[in-house]
């Protein structure tokens, strides 16, 4: 990948990440990643990433905003944007890119001889990240899920490096704020972040495929508050109350074992206990055939649910956290 910006020089830069693609209708085509760098002099790096799947807008949205916005005369450091890391996926509003059917959020650290997918993580892993002292990945639920909307930190071994990603998690205002027990990282962006050392916060805005003005806004004001707690900007970050929550193990997640149709029970913010029906799947085959209920793993706060109206056996149906 070669990027047409310079991320040392001094202003605002637009411009790309740029792939060799070679393709049916571009036998030199590249893909090409828009890219923003605002370099205000002498102070950390920021590197803020939204677009990692196609159909989660609500960061794609902030991120283009605030490549437009900022001012470099007010940052202290740098601010790197990449507000459509997966562009492949975010033109064809997909999860995963149709280039190599790839989940992005599943190839890093990448490999720079793989395909497109791994060749863009490879960049961010080799290129990008060890620029940056402070990391935002925006994520929401995409096309097939939908979120309350919270930003996230995950349980990390160091206690140092544990309290700060919290703060930051903190400091970004979302609704919620959850603390979360990565299961397994295995391919993750974030995963790739903290091994590094660096600060990350991540987040689900929302999502059912769409943006909502609540969670664009929630987005842009998290990112601007990150930028001033991590320094890059004067000012108090803005204050917005929060609800503390926990995701503790496996017992938070709900997975359909049917096909069908999906009838949820119960909305998001409702509080649920261990054992309680959250949602229905209706067969369609026939009439006169019972739905297959789904019940809460655990007791406390309902955060999550499947999105579209038919649900595939697999599918995550249903996500509990436990307010702290």
């Amino acid at each position: 990948m070669t990027p047409t910006v310079a991320f040392d020089a001094p202003g605002k830069h637009h411009g790309f990440l740029r792939l060799p693609h070679s393709r049916n209708d571009s036998a030199w085509g590249h893909v090409m990643l828009p890219i923003c760098v605002v370099n205000g002099g002498a102070g950390p790096t920021a590197l803020l990433v939204a677009g990692n799947h196609g159909d989660e807008y609500e960061g794609m949205i902030a991120l283009h905003d605030l490549a437009l916005s900022l001012d470099p005369g007010l940052v202290a450091g740098r601010v790197i944007i990449v507000p459509q890391l997966n562009t492949p996926a975010v033109r064809a509003g997909t999860r995963v890119s149709p280039i190599d059917g790839v989940n992005m959020n599943r190839a890093f650290p990448g490999n720079a001889r793989g395909t497109a997918t791994a060749k863009i993580a490879d960049y961010l892993t080799r290129h990008l990240l060890p620029m940056a002292d402070l990391v935002l990945d925006i994520h929401s639920g995409g096309k097939t899920l939908d979120f309350l909307p919270f930003a996230a930190s995950h349980v990390l071994p160091d206690p140092a490096h544990d309290a700060a990603c919290a703060a930051a998690a903190l400091t970004f205002a979302a609704p919620y704020t959850v603390k979360m027990l990565e299961i397994d990282d295995t391919g993750m962006f974030d995963g790739v972040v903290e091994r590094l050392g660096k600060v990350l916060v991540t987040t689900e805005l929302g999502g059912a495929g769409m943006a909502r003005a609540e969670t664009v806004a929630i987005a842009k004001r998290g990112v601007r508050n990150l930028l001033i707690h991590g320094g890059l900007l004067e000012g108090r970050p803005e204050v917005s109350p929060t609800t503390m929550l926990d995701m503790p193990d496996g017992d938070c997640f709900t997975f359909a074992e049917s096909a069908g149709m999906f009838e949820p029970l119960v909305d998001l913010g409702a509080t649920v206990s261990a054992g309680q029906p959250v949602a229905r799947i209706w067969p369609l085959d026939a009439t006169g055939l019972a739905p297959t209920h789904l019940t809460a793993g655990r007791t406390g706060l309902f955060v999550a649910r499947h999105a579209p109206g038919l649900v595939q056996a697999g599918d995550c149906a249903a996500v509990v956290a436990v307010p702290l």
